[in-house]
């Protein structure tokens, strides 16, 4: 296949809740049971090295999945522990995995938004964001994270939320992604949590590296990682021609350009699409080729800047 052939998104992840599964030699993961139209079938936690180990995402704040993985670790000691970002299903296990083990908890830091909420924008209790978490170490960019048999390398990775990392294992050429990349499924980049504009970025520095597997926070590892990251970019890039077209024929909302882009779509799914819509928008508008009137919002109309 060569890099302009669609790279199929894999769906097929037989793994059952709470079972400990060597991915590779090195590294573990065990799925929690919070499927979801968001989550796939759970989200994955790692396990990574043999006696010292680390653990990257405990995942939400569900009992049974902490005791699943302290029992994957049982006789084990867990020296660190890694949170790739801080939604709910991603970092409020760390309390009870920290309380148990008294291991260092690593992460860019709290939660935050990508960018400030406009006053026109309605606040919304319901956020998936963890606005409890803390870190106690906070890991920037290039930063090394070494324990017994594993050494990592913090990697930025901003878009789907604002405090989002990668950490790559370049000996192995393996890297954990958490949702910034998902083999089976787009990432979902919703302002002001998330930001389009980071997120290429974000792409665009992950395919400039040498790691070729990832293991994501949400489905089955990646293989050829870099050659999927261009397919997601293309693929963004094919949903903004998507957008642009359906402006070429006048001024129209985002439900509009829902109905028109998304054919097919879970109901369900129907809110984030918007969602997505809007990420796109901010950045044609930050670069002058879409215009609105006021602050780039879900409930604005659009048009071609100039139209």
């Amino acid at each position: 296949m060569s890099d302009n052939d669609d790279v199929p998104f894999n769906r097929n992840f037989p793994l059952k809740p709470g079972v400990v599964e060597e991915v590779r030699p090195g590294v573990r993961r065990v799925l929690c049971n919070n499927p979801s139209p968001f989550t796939f079938t759970g989200t994955v936690s790692y396990i990574l090295g043999t006696g010292k180990v680390a653990i990257i995402d405990p995942g939400p704040d569900d009992a049974a999945h902490a005791a699943a993985l302290l029992d994957a670790v049982k006789g084990e000691t867990v020296t660190h522990i890694l949170v790739t970002h801080t939604h709910r299903d991603h970092s409020p296990n760390t309390s009870r995995i920290k309380q148990a083990t008294g291991a260092t908890v690593y992460a860019e830091g709290p939660h935050r938004a990508s960018r400030p909420r406009f006053e026109s924008e309605k606040h919304n209790p319901e956020s998936g964001s963890d606005r409890d978490f803390a870190p106690d170490v906070k890991v920037a960019h290039g930063d090394v994270i070494e324990g017994a048999g594993w050494r990592l390398e913090a990697v930025a990775t901003p878009g789907h939320t604002a405090n989002h990392l990668a950490f790559a294992w370049p000996d192995r050429k393996f890297t954990f992604v958490g949702d910034h990349v998902m083999g089976w499924s787009t990432s979902i980049v919703a302002p002001p949590d998330g930001s389009m504009i980071d997120y290429m970025d974000s792409l665009e520095r992950l395919a400039a590296r040498e790691e070729d597997l990832y293991f994501s926070g949400h489905g089955p590892e990646i293989p050829d990682g870099q050659r999927f990251v261009r397919f997601l970019i293309r693929h963004r890039k094919a949903r903004e021609a998507s957008i642009l077209h359906r402006l070429a024929k006048g001024e129209t909302d985002i439900p509009t350009m829902v109905r028109a882009i998304y054919i097919g779509i879970d109901p369900r799914l129907t809110t984030a699409a918007g969602y997505s819509v809007l990420a796109h928008l901010e950045d044609l508008v930050a670069r002058g080729v879409v215009a609105t009137d006021g602050d780039p919002v879900i409930g604005g109309t659009y048009r071609m800047a100039g139209a």
